[in-house]
């Protein structure tokens, strides 16, 4: 089974290896079929405290961790983690251009 992934905000980085990140999504009303917002927030293994308020992350389902924390960080603000988890590919790195 595929793990999921989800996107969203980080709230909060005040803790030490764990970020909390808002998820918004949007529902369809059984009844008045009218679109309607509903939000979580999900506790998430950042290794590094690479992320800061606001920033925008991609998380994806894992193990737990510890009682709340089943997700862990795989990218920020659209740059992916390098392998090891603790900082984000530089932008050249992604590029597969080759010098000549």
């Amino acid at each position: 089974m595929p793990r999921r992934v989800l996107v969203g905000q980080v709230t909060s980085d005040k803790m030490d290896k764990t970020i909390t990140v808002l998820v918004n999504r949007r529902v369809m009303h059984p009844l008045y079929k009218k679109f309607i917002r509903r939000s979580k927030n999900y506790a998430a293994h950042d290794e590094a405290n690479l992320c800061k308020i606001g920033d925008t992350v991609r998380i994806e389902e894992c193990k737990p961790i510890s009682k709340r924390k089943t997700w862990t960080l795989i990218e920020i603000n659209g740059r992916p983690l390098g392998a090891s988890g603790s900082a984000p590919v530089p932008a050249e790195a992604d590029a597969t251009s080759v010098q000549a």
